[in-house]
């Protein structure tokens, strides 16, 4: 069946095909929508739709749930995912599965409700305290923001672990046709979780380990499953890159204005390939490597000061030039205003060659 619908609404139609069973969370724009959606879904199909007093109470909800062995989940902005990075340290150290959708807004601080990308770093490299990673989805359409989430709920029950789905207020608000999945997705059995039953008695959820050599077992066992969701776990899109000379690199909102400047720039006869993180934790450094090889510059586009450059700058390992392309404060360029920024830089590279 298909719907026209918001993409913050997607994500609850996603997390009910998922077997979702409790929504914990305290309304923000532009994320509020997933809130309101869950309050009426959730129940609807048996589950819970528990309004928090904010999203500190929010993420240990979800941390309570988790360990009774439910999928939970919670969604917010991000001054309420600044806030919710010590329940999700402490989930990653417990090792307990749930999903946290970020729907970014402009920052630092309150900021505004522009479309920007800022929360990258924090959600790439872990916001909170200690040696943990979270793996990161980003999608770029309606459909995405459903088929997502669904996969969050998946890897998360997969490494018990928490996963983000980061979204910006541009897919978070728009509207698109969505093909509303069937609520076939089963779930793993949980013999780790605590059911009030003298069978899981024994069960102990914890994150805190006083002797230091059981804390450098937990951290190396951590450690092990980073690198198989390193191994496993990579998604990426990649369009007219057999031939590309030129690369641009981007997610979210900024990978579909992308998408209509490569078309816009092979009508002129550019050379131009577009490569899109799908798995912005685990980034697809191995692949962007061998395209950066056949390219002679890559251009990164973004929404913000420059974060995910850092990860293109570490896959390349300077063997091609990089260049970055930005706005900020909740700006947009035009796909024609990349356009002239992609033929500007093959004009710097070729008289560089010359």
């Amino acid at each position: 069946m298909r719907q026209l619908v918001k993409g913050n609404e997607a994500v609850i139609r996603g997390a009910v095909a998922a077997g979702c069973k409790a929504y914990f969370g305290y309304p923000i724009t532009p994320a509020s929508e997933i809130a309101e959606t869950a309050s009426v879904l959730l129940p609807e199909n048996g589950g819970v739709f528990i309004p928090a007093e904010s999203e500190l109470g929010a993420i240990q909800m979800v941390y309570g749930a988790s360990s009774a062995g439910m999928r939970a989940m919670t969604a917010s902005s991000g001054p309420g995912i600044s806030l919710m990075q010590e329940g999700v340290s402490y989930m990653a150290g417990a090792e307990l599965p749930g999903v946290i959708v970020d729907v970014m807004r402009a920052g630092p601080g309150l900021g505004n409700l522009g479309v920007e990308q800022g929360d990258y770093l924090q959600l790439t490299k872990g916001g909170g305290h200690g040696n943990y990673h979270t793996p990161v989805f980003a999608p770029n359409c309606v459909q995405e923001m459903c088929d997502l989430t669904i996969h969050a709920f998946e890897v998360a029950d997969r490494y018990r672990n928490p996963v983000y789905v980061l979204a910006d207020g541009a897919l978070g608000q728009m509207m698109e046709p969505l093909e509303i999945p069937k609520n076939v997705q089963s779930e793993p059995e949980k013999p780790w979780a605590i059911a009030g039953t003298a069978a899981t008695r024994k069960n102990l959820i914890t994150s805190i380990f006083l002797e230091h050599a059981l804390q450098e077992i937990l951290i190396t066992r951590l450690e092990e499953k980073y690198r198989e969701i390193e191994e496993k776990e990579v998604l990426w899109e990649e369009v007219f890159t057999e031939d590309a000379e030129l690369l641009i690199v981007a997610y979210g909102i900024s990978s579909r204005i992308a998408r209509a400047a490569l078309e816009i720039a092979r009508a002129d006869g550019v050379k131009l390939g577009l490569l899109r993180p799908i798995s912005l934790y685990p980034f697809p450094m191995k692949r962007l490597r061998q395209l950066a090889g056949k390219a002679y510059a890559i251009m990164v586009f973004e929404l913000s000061s420059g974060q995910m450059v850092q990860d293109v700058r570490l896959s390349v390992g300077g063997i091609t030039p990089i260049e970055l392309l930005r706005r900020t404060g909740g700006m947009m360029p035009t796909a024609e205003e990349v356009v002239q920024a992609v033929k500007k830089l093959e004009k710097e590279c070729v008289g560089n060659q010359a």
